[in-house]
């Protein structure tokens, strides 16, 4: 497996202990490059931005070139970095990806972030804050657009409130800036005509990060005229990934790939 730096250098954690550093990189699972541009995928796996979980990495990336798009995963900065290290992180992947897709047989236009938990608030960042949070890194990428062409958050942390969102995810993004910035990150908030269009997919039972969230998210797309699809699955735990055990769930890739292929336009060829 192909891995690419995200940054020239790497950024101190503040923390004063060189082990706190990360070197946040781009895994590449890229299909045949001979044949015509197709869509693309850039996975974040979740885990409440202070880990990354590998179930919802490799294997996610996996399934998306099953169903015949490129793929790509963001090991991206989490706690003790805080808030916008792992939007940058992710903002600079989408530049990379799109500046090199002539390269790599990418249409352009057609690329789309998946993220789970926390990595769900992390692309519905991408979706609402790119007009904010600066990736520029002083090379050819900066000319390139970081708005993604579709999000896919899955179970997403949307809000850090007490009352439906997950505080813990919110305690690593943002430290002790949480009391001050917990409103002003709850993305529900933040969607607006320019939001890319939006596929959710959450179960009713989570019992960590409450359907809220997703529902939230949706309404405000629906509110704000982007093509939204939200599926609310009647069982299942929080953090299930590819939902395997899970035959309501399931579904879920073939779902949003269908979305993104119909409602995105997005090309997608399978390999034989």
């Amino acid at each position: 497996m192909e891995t690419i730096k995200l940054w020239k250098s790497v950024e101190s954690a503040g923390t004063g202990n060189p082990a706190d550093d990360f070197e946040p990189y781009l895994e590449l699972y890229l299909l045949d490059r001979s044949q015509p541009a197709r869509g693309a995928v850039i996975v974040c796996p979740g885990g409440g931005y202070c880990h990354r979980a590998p179930h919802e990495a490799e294997p996610i990336a996996r399934k998306f070139n099953e169903l015949g798009f490129h793929a790509f995963v963001v090991q991206y900065r989490v706690a003790p970095y805080r808030f916008p290290a792992p939007q940058r992180d992710l903002f600079r992947a989408i530049r990379i990806v799109r500046s090199r897709a002539a390269q790599w047989s990418i249409q352009p236009d057609q690329i789309a972030v998946l993220g789970f938990s926390a990595g769900g608030h992390l692309v519905a960042s991408a979706g609402t804050l790119f007009h904010e949070v600066d990736a520029t890194a002083g090379d050819a990428a900066d000319a390139f657009s970081q708005r993604p062409d579709a999000i896919i958050p899955c179970y997403p942390v949307i809000s850090f409130s007490a009352e439906w969102g997950h505080r813990g995810s919110g305690e690593q993004l943002l430290g002790d800036s949480l009391l001050e910035l917990e409103d002003r990150y709850c993305l529900s908030s933040r969607v607006t005509a320019d939001t890319p269009p939006t596929f959710l997919w959450h179960t009713a039972t989570d019992g960590a990060v409450p359907v809220r969230n997703s529902i939230a998210f949706a309404e405000a797309c629906w509110k704000n005229g982007v093509p939204a699809e939200l599926h609310v699955f009647p069982s299942g735990p929080h953090g299930i990934g590819l939902a395997l055990d899970y035959p309501d769930a399931k579904i879920w890739p073939e779902l949003a790939a269908a979305f993104l292929t119909t409602t995105c336009k997005f090309v997608a060829r399978r390999q034989a």
